[in-house]
C-alpha cells in the first residue's frame, strides 16, 4: 500500500464505479451545455477536478456503512448515493480554495486559478481573476446542485430516500457551519484548543466520517444501535484524519500533498496544532508566532522558522499523539461494535489508512 492511499479490500472497484458514474453524468451535462452553446470549459473543469488523484473517501465510506448495516453487494442506487457525495466534496473544495487563497490542489491549479488563465487574454490581470474566482463559484455551484441530482436519479426506494435526506441535510448544513467557523477563527492566533476541536469535529469529522457512513447504512435500514456505533468509530477517526491533515498542511511535502506548505501558515488558520504550540510557548515565541501567522506575504524563510517554533513547543508531538489516541478510541469501538466480521475488518484498515497517510 503506498502512503497516502486509502486501500481496503475492494476499494479500487468502488472508485472505479464512482468514477463511471461521474464521468457518464458529466459527459451527458457537457453535451446538454453544447447544444444550448454553453462554455464548454465550465464541465471540463469540473471533470478534470474530479479525476485529479482524490481518494474517494466519502465513497468508500458509504460502502462500507451499507455493509457495516448488513447490506449485500454493491447495488447501483448505492454506487450512484456514494457518487453523489463526492460531487459534493468537489463543491465543498472548489470553494474551500476560494476562501483559503490556494492556487493549487492534487498538483493541478485550483478552479478559480485555471478558469483566470483561460479567460486572461485581453483582460488586465485583475479583471481575470475576478473572473476567475466568479466563474469558480458558480462552477461550485453547479456541482451542489448536481450532486443532488445524482441523489434524486440514483434509483432510491422512497423508504431508502426518506431515510437519507435528512442525513444528507444535516451532513451539509454541519460542513458549511464547520467552515464558517474556520473562516471566521483565521487570521487571529489562539491558543483555545476547544475552539480549534470545534472546527475540526464540523468541518470535517462528521462530514468526512461520520455522515457518509451513516447514509450507507440508512440505505441497508440500520438499527439506531448500528449508527450509534458508527458514530463512537467515525468521530474519533474523522478528528484524527483532520489533525493529520493540519500536520500535512505545515510539514508535508507539495509534491506528495499536492498543496503548498506555506497556504495554512498564511491564512493563520485555527488549528489544533497552532493552538498548542501558542498555549506551550514562552512569552518570546508566542511573539514570533503571533507575528508570522496569517501573514499574507510570508516567505520560505517564516515558513521555516514557525515550524521550528511547532516543534520545538511540543505541538507537533502533542498532534501526533492525539491522533494515535484517537485512532486507538475508534479501533476500541469496533470490538464492540454490531457489523459483520468483514465489515469492521474494513473499518479497522481504514482507520489505519485515513490517519497513517502522507497525503
Amino acid at each position: 500500500m503506498t502512503a497516502g492511499a486509502v486501500e481496503l479490500p475492494g476499494a479500487a472497484a468502488v472508485r472505479g464505479q464512482v468514477t463511471v458514474v461521474l464521468d457518464g453524468f458529466l459527459e451527458r451535462k457537457a453535451n446538454a451545455a453544447a447544444k444550448l452553446g454553453m462554455p464548454a470549459e465550465v464541465t471540463e473543469c469540473l471533470r478534470d477536478f474530479l479525476a485529479a488523484g482524490g481518494k474517494r473517501l466519502r465513497p468508500l465510506l458509504c460502502v462500507s456503512g451499507w455493509q457495516a448495516a448488513g447490506g449485500h453487494g454493491i447495488p447501483e442506487g448505492l454506487i450512484r448515493t456514494a457518487a453523489s457525495l463526492e460531487m459534493f466534496h468537489a463543491f465543498c473544495l472548489i470553494h474551500d480554495d476560494i476562501m483559503d487563497h490556494s492556487g493549487s490542489r492534487r498538483g493541478a491549479p485550483t478552479v478559480h486559478h485555471r478558469l483566470a488563465r483561460h479567460h486572461a487574454p485581453g483582460r488586465t490581470v485583475t479583471a481575470a481573476r475576478h473572473l476567475g474566482v466568479s466563474g469558480a463559484i458558480l462552477v461550485g455551484d453547479l456541482a451542489l446542485a448536481w450532486s443532488d441530482e445524482l441523489l434524486h436519479t440514483a434509483g432510491l426506494t422512497p423508504s431508502q430516500l426518506a431515510a437519507v435526506l435528512p442525513l444528507i441535510h444535516d451532513m451539509r448544513s454541519e460542513v458549511m457551519y464547520g467552515q464558517y467557523l474556520d473562516v471566521t477563527a483565521a487570521g487571529r492566533p489562539s491558543a483555545d484548543v476547544e475552539r480549534a476541536l470545534r472546527i475540526v469535529r464540523y468541518k470535517t469529522a462528521k462530514y468526512t466520517v461520520e455522515r457518509p457512513l451513516h447514509i450507507g447504512a440508512a440505505l441497508a435500514g440500520a438499527p439506531l444501535a448500528v449508527r450509534e456505533a458508527l458514530s463512537a468509530y467515525a468521530l474519533p477517526v474523522g478528528e484524527a484524519f483532520q489533525l493529520r491533515d493540519d500536520l500535512l498542511g505545515v510539514f508535508g511535502a507539495p509534491e506528495v500533498t499536492g498543496k503548498p506548505s506555506l497556504d495554512d501558515l498564511r491564512e493563520g488558520k485555527h488549528t489544533v496544532l497552532v493552538a498548542l504550540a501558542l498555549q506551550r510557548a514562552d512569552a518570546g515565541r508566542r511573539s514570533v508566532l503571533r507575528t508570522l501567522l496569517g501573514a499574507p506575504c510570508l516567505d520560505d524563510a517564516g515558513g521555516d522558522r514557525i515550524r521550528e517554533l511547532l516543534t520545538a513547543t511540543g505541538a507537533r508531538d502533542a498532534v501526533e499523539e492525539m491522533i494515535g489516541t484517537l485512532r486507538a478510541q475508534a479501533l476500541c469501538a469496533l470490538e464492540t461494535a454490531p457489523f459483520p466480521p468483514h465489515a469492521t475488518a474494513r473499518l479497522r484498515k481504514l482507520a489505519d489508512a485515513a490517519t497513517a497517510r502522507a497525503s
